[in-house]
């Protein structure tokens, strides 16, 4: 065993280290780098707040890409809310129901500055880094979360993202979803208008993609990151094969080049 042991380290180099470290410990490098994408969008509001304007804004123009940015469904930093009505940022900003001209408002000295992706993308995200990293610390007592309940797990995100898509063809502000007068005769009016209408922190809106966020990011984490565990520790079960095999190939390398150089010796004496 020592033997083996000498011969499958003297047989790795750098690529073979760090690709095995890489499969033993993805979940770590996971946390790093996943923890830098969705902590980036919390840098803008704080470059924002200092005066550093430019790297602010390269950070809203990047995940600008994956991401609506509306003001009025997102979280705000160094200001009196975390959050803001439409008619707020339509008063400070412009009065429109225009998307691309809504996702244009970044913040003020006044209200803040908006965190660089909206509350949905908050709380799906930071819910996959965190869960993420639970499971990873506990992933040898954790059962792998059958079919059935992702689903059940992703069906929250599907009806909320799908209701707010079909609301949102009538006009930011005027769908269904804007005043969830459904909901009120359901509830027997008891949770006030900020409950109802709006996208607000302390809406329906607002909890339902917090919530729906949450439960994604679980269900993701909880059914997807057992296979994806399952794959790293296959690939390193390949690596540390072929890192063997190359040993053991040294090995007899040698071995065949100390009999053929005895065979030598004695030829000659």
């Amino acid at each position: 065993m020592g033997s083996t042991n000498r011969m499958t380290s003297n047989s790795m180099n750098k690529t073979d280290r760090f690709v095995l470290w890489v499969n033993q410990h993805w979940i770590l490098v996971f946390g790093v780098l996943f923890g830098g994408f969705i902590l980036t969008p919390f840098l803008a509001p704080v470059f924002m707040a200092v005066g550093w304007d430019t790297p602010g804004n390269v950070i809203y123009w990047i995940y600008s890409i994956l991401c609506h940015q509306l003001p009025q469904r997102s979280y705000f930093l160094f200001g009196p809310k975390i959050s803001y009505s439409l008619s707020e940022i339509q008063a400070m900003w412009e009065n429109t129901n225009n998307i691309v001209i809504l996702r244009q408002f970044t913040g003020n000295p006044q209200m803040g500055w908006k965190v660089a992706w909206s509350d949905r993308m908050v709380s799906m995200y930071t819910s996959i880094w965190l869960f993420g990293i639970v499971w990873g610390l506990m992933k040898k007592n954790t059962k792998r979360l059958p079919i059935w309940g992702f689903v059940i797990l992703l069906l929250p995100m599907a009806i909320d993202g799908s209701t707010h898509f079909i609301s949102d063809l009538a006009g930011i502000g005027q769908g269904f979803r804007d005043t969830n007068t459904w909901l009120v005769p359901i509830t027997n009016n008891l949770l006030g208008l900020n409950f109802y209408s709006g996208d607000a922190w302390g809406s329906f809106n607002a909890w339902m993609r917090l919530v729906s966020g949450l439960l994604f990011g679980l269900g993701i984490v909880w059914f997807g990151f057992p296979y994806i565990d399952e794959a790293f520790s296959n690939s390193a079960e390949i690596v540390q094969y072929k890192i063997q095999s190359r040993g053991w190939l040294i090995h007899e390398k040698e071995r065949l080049l100390r009999l053929s150089s005895a065979e030598v010796l004695s030829k000659k004496n």
